[in-house]
């Protein structure tokens, strides 16, 4: 494990956020019922306006997060701390549900999007702070854009979890080494 569990979790939630905009122009965030699945398989709590200001916000909040793949250091702490600030972040230790105890810098009560953008914010922290930024990655094959975070211990992992990339790119390159020979 490279990270703090919770660490680990937000960062692959961040990950999943990021995905659900497909950069070629499908959304899988459409509607609120799609907000609410994301939310329950990412296992999100607290108060919910399940409203369309409340899907509109995720949804620019995961813009702002895209960007932490092609930022410097300093790009991504501007984008942290901004994240931060906006949301007034005051980490608290807290012990909920099935969760050992972990940190939440929100109340319960705050916009999702609050909840959501702090909860990545203090996970990039981490990254940040022990220089991994460049475990953030874009996938590598080259028909897809889709983001990945690498937490594998020899820094290897080249594709992403959303289709079958890694497949296709072996495939390829087996095909390819057996028209050569």
């Amino acid at each position: 494990m490279i990270f703090a569990p919770d660490t680990e979790v937000a960062l692959r939630s961040v990950v999943n956020l990021v995905n659900t905009l497909d950069p070629d122009g499908g959304e899988k965030l459409a509607t609120r019922a799609d907000l609410d699945e994301f939310l329950a398989r990412e296992r999100f709590t607290g108060s919910r306006t399940h409203d369309d200001g409340e899907l509109a916000s995720v949804r620019t909040l995961r813009s702002r997060l895209r960007t932490l793949w092609d930022a410097t250091e300093d790009e991504a702490v501007d984008l942290v701390n901004a994240i931060l600030r906006e949301s007034r972040a005051l980490p608290q230790l807290v012990k909920h549900d099935e969760w050992d105890w972990h940190l939440h810098a929100t109340s319960p009560e705050a916009p999702l999007a609050d909840r959501v953008g702090t909860e990545a914010a203090m996970a990039v922290v981490d990254v940040i702070r022990s220089g991994e930024l460049e475990r953030l990655r874009v996938c590598a094959a080259e028909d897809c854009e889709a983001v990945l975070i690498d937490l594998s211990k020899n820094r290897s992992k080249r594709y992403c979890d959303t289709g079958n990339c890694a497949n296709r790119a072996h495939v390829r390159a087996y095909r390819e080494r057996k028209a050569a020979s």
